[in-house]
């Protein structure tokens, strides 16, 4: 049984952190070893990973200035000791059995990573009733970039739903970029476009929580944080464009363009000058729309972003606010919905 690294980037966790590393300590795969980095955290986040450091010997702490999570995610790979890596954040957890069964797969099909099923959950940790890739559509199977119907579904730009071989990573320097927004997003579609062997699995093994009421997204969309998801975007598009992916990058588009546009609807934190000036920077990727045919299934986004690519941004400014407020009246899974594309959408795509 070959060891697992699991790496978790910690700041201001302590609500949190301890289902989470417990998550890892009931693993029925026992071989693992818990690499903590503490980012500065403010909280007590940093003495609960001393804590359990004192508890279970597999868990090792690293302390460091407050870097972000990319910073935090880099450093432990530079010590990781497992012949495979997995990700988890401070507020999500595992299923008991999640290392053993991506281990199995990874084992089994010798692939240089391994994605699963996962569930949303709210923020007092209770799971949504559907997983995100329904148990009836989708088995196992190995994922194929020219595959899209099928494929494309199953890829993410997240990489805690996965298992990583570790010289696959080492092989392709891949690192985090400096950013903090989107950096997964980064590394995902850098694998994706750069592997032939990366398998799917329908078990569940992994569990996000929800922010409670989008708050965090409010207050936290900042100018400043528009120019590094601008950045992150830019590479996103390099690595398909480069690799002659540009087919499947238009379905990537689907799912981002709207999750970028209801960014900027939930943010508090910025002024109509502001908003212009972040329309202005990012007009570059909403062209891609019509660029690379991507359809928007939202009526209420895809009129605000014919207002941006008019570049008549102060109509588009009157159209975000309006959606704000209907944003604030409906449930979170509605919110959701409104920037997560459905199978027929992608089937729209792919038949035009």
């Amino acid at each position: 049984m070959e060891k697992i690294s699991v790496i978790m980037p910690v700041y201001n966790a302590e609500k949190f952190i301890r289902q989470s590393i417990n998550s890892i300590l009931t693993q029925t795969h026992r071989n693992i070893e818990i690499i903590l980095v503490d980012d500065g955290s403010k909280d007590l986040s940093g003495k609960i990973c001393d804590e359990y450091s004192k508890i279970d010997s597999r868990i090792k702490v690293i302390h460091k200035e407050n870097g972000g999570s990319s910073s935090a995610r880099n450093m432990a790979l530079d010590v990781a000791t497992g012949k495979y890596i997995m990700f988890i954040d401070a507020d999500d957890f595992y299923e008991n059995n999640s290392c053993e069964l991506l281990y199995n797969e990874i084992e089994k099909t010798q692939a240089d990573y391994v994605i699963g099923n996962y569930f949303h959950t709210n923020y007092k940790g209770e799971k949504w009733k559907k997983p995100v890739f329904d148990f009836d559509n989708y088995n196992g199977f190995k994922l194929e970039i020219n595959n899209y119907e099928k494929s494309f579904f199953i890829m993410n730009t997240i990489i805690w739903n996965k298992i990583y071989r570790k010289d696959f990573i080492q092989k392709n320097n891949l690192r985090f970029i400096d950013s903090d927004i989107a950096e997964d997003a980064v590394f995902s579609t850098y694998c994706y476009v750069h592997t032939d062997k990366c398998y799917f699995i329908n078990d569940i093994v992994y569990n996000y929580r929800q922010n409670q009421l989008n708050t965090s997204v409010s207050t936290s969309c900042t100018k400043h944080y528009f120019e590094k998801l601008n950045t992150s975007y830019k590479l996103i598009f390099k690595n398909f464009e480069t690799t002659n992916n540009l087919s499947f990058y238009r379905l990537l588009c689907a799912r981002m363009l709207p999750y970028l546009l209801c960014k900027i609807i939930d943010s508090n934190a910025l002024n109509n000058n502001q908003t212009i000036e972040v329309l202005e920077m990012l007009n570059w990727f909403f062209e891609q729309k019509e660029l690379y045919g991507v359809v928007i299934i939202n009526d209420r986004l895809n009129q605000i972003i014919e207002y941006i690519n008019n570049k008549d941004y102060m109509e588009a400014i009157y159209k975000i606010k309006e959606t704000k407020k209907y944003r604030m009246q409906i449930s979170d899974i509605e919110k959701q919905k409104m920037y997560s594309p459905n199978e027929e959408l992608y089937r729209k795509m792919l038949n035009r």
